[in-house]
């Protein structure tokens, strides 16, 4: 992530065949936690789920846990599937009981942040949810009442045993202090922000699938020192804070997930693939799908983001096209590329072999 945009660990040269003009681009980390690189990871994350999202009225909901939780999920990561469970089972039981019998079964997504504004560490769930259920026989119920009381009680309940059930005894002491000062349970928001099937994806892009801190926020580097700034949550006050440069990296990478850990999980009908669910209309249509993902390609990000072409030539305007790959300041064959990525598709199909032939050679 340090060397990401690097030229001397590779990239990619362009040639203009008009005037013979040369551009290198080089290659990027792919990280989802570079700024850079981890909006672009925010921003196909935040496409896939839109594909998802079906034409009704979401409510954003955040789920909390106290100051005093906190360092049991930093010394433990595994118990932050807790957090994704006790969600999981609060959002089940507020809609079950709408109705026991039909039982309703809604769709949302969570998404697990684990910094504050300030880039501390503060383990919470952002969910967006839809505003209904389908029952087992296809039925439809809107549900524009979410029990706040039900939610923060029940959130509190499911994970303080949860983390009970992990932790054993040890955890008594501690459980008994949140009951004790959180009489009302755990702050959960679930104002009726309601997002309609137009402006969801705003909220998802906002809330589900950014990197800790955005480049626009790092004011200043002195070789020593970053300086950044953030709105305090309580009273939206701008606070500017300089920290040196190895304690800014030390809060960043705390951050840094664990290998092959989920930060996004869908349940309900965001989850399951029945027949009956392909009924449902989804916010995006089929058809439009694969116009939506070319504006993820990187050209076209580009174009999109900052408003001029990567590929066109400075001199006479044309379309550069690609002519070399670098990598350790040596050029890296595009026949050997083509192989290597068409490789692990042979042993699939031994009998589709004879069509992978090079796209280089007739």
């Amino acid at each position: 992530m340090i060397h990401c945009g690097d030229p001397s660990f590779g990239g990619a040269m362009y040639h203009c065949p008009h005037c013979a003009e040369w551009k290198f681009v080089p290659f990027r980390c792919h990280s989802r936690f570079c700024p850079t690189c981890g909006n672009m990871y925010s921003i196909h994350r935040t496409t896939s789920m839109s594909f998802k999202l079906l034409v009704c009225t979401h409510r954003h909901c955040v789920f909390t846990i106290p100051e005093q939780l906190r360092p049991f999920f930093l010394h433990n990561r595994s118990l932050l599937n807790c957090l994704f469970s006790a969600v999981q089972s609060v959002i089940f039981r507020l809609f079950s009981k709408v109705n026991t019998s039909k039982n309703f079964t809604p769709g949302f997504i969570c998404v697990l942040h684990t910094f504050g504004r300030d880039l501390k560490w503060n383990p919470h769930i952002h969910c967006l949810v839809t505003q209904g259920g389908l029952s087992h026989d296809n039925f439809w119920r809107k549900l524009s009442h979410f029990n706040f009381s039900f939610l923060r009680s029940a959130f509190c309940t499911a994970l303080l045993n949860s983390l009970h059930q992990q932790l054993g005894p040890s955890f008594k002491k501690m459980k008994a202090f949140c009951y004790q000062h959180c009489r009302n349970g755990f702050y959960v928001y679930a104002k009726p922000n309601l997002c309609n099937p137009y402006a969801v994806s705003k909220y998802i892009g906002r809330y589900l699938g950014r990197p800790p801190i955005a480049t626009s926020r790092i004011d200043a580097y002195n070789g020593d020192s970053v300086t950044f700034h953030y709105n305090r949550h309580e009273d939206e006050k701008l606070v500017v804070e300089t920290l040196p440069a190895l304690d800014f990296i030390s809060r960043l990478i705390q951050h840094i997930p664990e290998k092959h850990f989920k930060m996004i999980r869908y349940y309900g009908l965001y989850a399951r693939h029945r027949e009956s669910d392909k009924l449902l209309f989804r916010a995006i249509s089929q058809k439009a799908r694969p116009f939506l993902l070319s504006f993820n390609k990187w050209r076209c990000s580009i174009i999109a983001s900052f408003g001029y072409d990567p590929l066109k030539c400075p001199k006479c305007g044309k379309t550069m096209l690609l002519l070399e790959i670098y990598y350790n300041h040596h050029p890296v064959s595009l026949q050997e590329l083509y192989e290597k990525a068409m490789r692990k598709y042979l042993p699939r199909s031994p009998a589709k072999s004879k069509f992978l032939l090079s796209p280089f050679h007739s």
